[in-house]
């Protein structure tokens, strides 16, 4: 791995993004004869991970996140700590010797005039040429967070909101009334890390009921019944994990979270992926996290929720979610759907922009570090051939 080198004296693959995906990419190009260069525009690979709160784990198993090349430690343990995840992708690259340059951003791919080679506009004026292009530039990207009203009223009455990329541990907010907005995986778990941490009061607002799945069922991790499940017909899955979730998963209306309304598997192909339970159940029914009504903007001091309620908590954090922000990188290219995302991935590449790939834009109920694997493989053969 190196800083800096010549990026001009030939014509590889480059690959965008010194995440697992990008990392992925390269070492099963490399094994196979191809040369490719990694462009991150951080200072170090793996920044998404780097970046996350402390408690994480991988929510899929040690043994089925393993990238091409390189198992992950049986040190690790079975759920991977997000420390680990970050250790495992710097050996990761140092095992694969992998071509990685830091601190350059690319800012907009573009065919060359014959049509013959890829061009790539980069920071500090950079203009690269590449045979073929990967962009790895991961799910989550760039925050989202909506544009409720009075927001800047309520900040400016000493609340406090920030995205849930910002939050590290409950240490800051020990004590204090927050409210997490969004139910996902990272709401849900940024929530429970809160209630155990020493926050004063905490209460997470729904919007959309989730489905919620044991991580592991008598040793069996909720992944292998996404594996498992891939093939099968949406409405008999849906119908298997109702019963499913009912045997294993108490009801939680009288605590004001319901049980969904529409079938996991519909939701999943939706881009729902169900929440793990890592310990939200049990917040939940002890009291230590409050399921209210999702959030309509602010009012001063008040933040106003659906129902019509009002609340005043002292911290809002919003875990609703990234843009993947590829329209700026390639959406001239006519390969992005209506709502950004590729219209394409893993070794398919679209018929308007042949030899140019995509990997980490899809949210898979198998597990994403699994799927970029699948992806790596894939697009290696590609480019092989």
């Amino acid at each position: 791995m190196c800083a800096d080198f010549d990026l001009t004296h030939d014509r590889p693959v480059y690959v965008i993004g010194g995440g697992p995906g990008g990392l992925a990419v390269a070492a099963v190009l490399r094994e196979r004869g191809v040369r490719a260069v990694v462009l991150e525009k951080s200072d170090a690979v793996g920044a998404s991970w780097r970046g996350h709160y402390d408690r994480l784990r991988l929510h899929t198993t040690r043994a089925r996140s393993a990238l091409p090349g390189l198992g992950m430690p049986r040190s690790f343990g079975r759920w991977v700590a997000r420390a680990n995840v970050v250790r495992y992708l710097e050996k990761y690259a140092e095992h694969h010797a992998l071509e990685i340059v830091t601190g350059v951003e690319v800012t907009r791919i573009e065919r060359s005039p014959d049509g013959s080679e890829w061009l790539l506009r980069a920071t500090g004026g950079r203009e690269l040429t590449a045979r073929a292009v990967v962009v790895a530039t991961g799910f989550n990207h760039t925050p989202k967070v909506p544009s409720w009203p009075g927001r800047e009223a309520y900040e400016s009455s000493g609340g406090e909101v920030l995205h849930a990329s910002g939050y590290r541990n409950a240490e800051p907010y020990a004590g204090k009334d927050v409210l997490v907005v969004g139910v996902g995986n990272t709401g849900a778990e940024i929530a429970v890390d809160l209630a155990e941490g020493g926050a004063g009061r905490v209460r997470l607002a729904v919007r959309t009921a989730p489905h919620i799945v044991r991580r592991s069922t008598l040793g069996w991790p909720a992944q292998s019944s996404g594996i498992l499940i891939r093939r099968l017909p949406t409405r008999l899955v849906d119908g298997v994990s109702a019963v499913q979730a009912r045997l294993a998963v108490p009801d939680l209306s009288a605590k004001g979270l319901p049980r969904p309304d529409t079938g996991l598997y519909s939701r999943a192909r939706a881009g729902a992926i169900p929440v793990q339970d890592v310990g939200l159940i049990k917040a939940v029914r002890r009291g230590g996290v409050e399921p209210v009504a999702a959030v309509d903007g602010f009012d001063e001091k008040e933040v106003l929720l659906a129902d019509g309620s009002r609340i005043t908590p002292e911290v809002v954090i919003a875990a609703t979610g990234y843009h993947r922000a590829l329209e700026g990188l390639v959406g001239h290219l006519d390969v992005l759907d209506a709502r950004g995302r590729p219209t394409v991935h893993g070794g398919r590449t679209p018929r308007q922009a042949p030899g140019l790939y995509f990997t980490g834009f899809t949210n898979p109920i198998s597990g994403m570090f699994r799927e970029l694997a699948i992806d790596a493989r894939r697009i290696g053969r590609a480019l092989s051939r």
